[in-house]
């Protein structure tokens, strides 16, 4: 019996990705026709995009058109490192929890949210009330103790990034920090003027608050997100030393920005997401400018 001719063997084997050339695959980028392995594909309208074209980079066939670039859930554009952000933030955090270690205590001062560290009865006036309104900012990313960042950095690696991948970038941090500065805010309404308080909480509760509704957008079941948040309410309000005013404001501005970002009509979408942000800083400067007249 006659047989055909073998071609080299090199002839079947299929291409290597061209960012792991050792991983043959049979999948390639929509737009630049570059083969990529599964590691490396990002969902697409149609089919997968390489890194770089997903992230609007040169591809084969020149860098991607915005309009035409794959998107996330809510809307934002698709990233190579769907995480970046989250990372940046902790890398913040961290690195503000070693200034407050090796300078001096009048640093840790100038970043609490009320008054002066550590916490001692104080003129009620210093602070936000004397128009240092970075604090608001400030305080979200302060820390004294180990176990403090410890905890927040841990519950933002966990939550933030799925909701990073799930918003884009521009939209999730607009959640991060506005969630925060509710916090802020409501601590500053609500405690006592002679408590100084710092912590990430309120931007973390934030993040409780918009992963919930992104299990809600998703189908997904609610239970485990359900039971994490009541075990952490359980110990905001029974822990000493909690401000629970930080949590609560975060987490239902959380929950109002992340519902808006990922249920926006899509004829809508932009309008809709970023004015939620907008109604909660209003509420913000509200709530700010209510307790200084109270303490002034």
């Amino acid at each position: 019996m006659d047989h055909a001719a073998a071609g080299p063997p090199d002839a079947q084997r299929l291409p290597g990705c061209y960012r792991h050339p050792d991983r043959e695959t049979g999948i390639r980028c929509t737009r630049c026709e570059r083969p990529i392995c599964p590691d490396c594909m990002v969902n697409a309208s149609v089919g997968f995009h390489c890194p770089d074209c997903a992230a609007g980079r040169t591809g084969g066939n020149g860098p991607a058109p915005a309009a035409s670039r794959p998107r996330t859930l809510a809307g934002g554009t698709v990233a190579a490192d769907p995480h970046l952000l989250t990372k940046i933030l902790i890398g913040i955090n961290a690195a503000v929890f070693i200034a407050v270690q090796a300078l001096p205590s009048s640093f840790l001062s100038d970043m609490v949210l009320i008054g002066r560290w550590p916490p001692a009865p104080f003129v009620p006036t210093e602070g936000v009330a004397e128009g240092e309104w970075y604090r608001l900012v400030t305080t979200m990313f302060t820390h004294e103790e180990i176990w403090h960042i410890g905890f927040n950095m841990i519950s933002l690696w966990f939550l933030g990034g799925p909701l990073e991948a799930a918003l884009g970038r521009a939209r999730y941090l607009a959640l991060y920090l506005v969630s925060g500065l509710a916090g802020s805010a409501l601590t500053y309404l609500l405690a006592s003027p002679t408590t100084a308080t710092l912590g990430a909480s309120g931007a973390v509760f934030g993040l409780f608050g918009a992963t919930a509704a992104l299990v809600r957008r998703l189908n997904a079941d609610m239970r485990p997100v359900v039971i994490l948040l009541v075990i952490n309410l359980v110990f905001t309000f029974t822990w000493a030393n909690i401000a629970w005013q930080a949590h609560i404001g975060g987490l239902v501005a959380g929950g109002v920005i992340g519902y808006a970002m990922l249920h926006a009509p899509r004829e809508r979408r932009t309008l809709v997401q970023y004015g939620s942000c907008a109604v909660v800083l209003v509420a913000v400067v509200g709530l700010t400018l209510l307790r200084t007249a109270q303490l002034t």
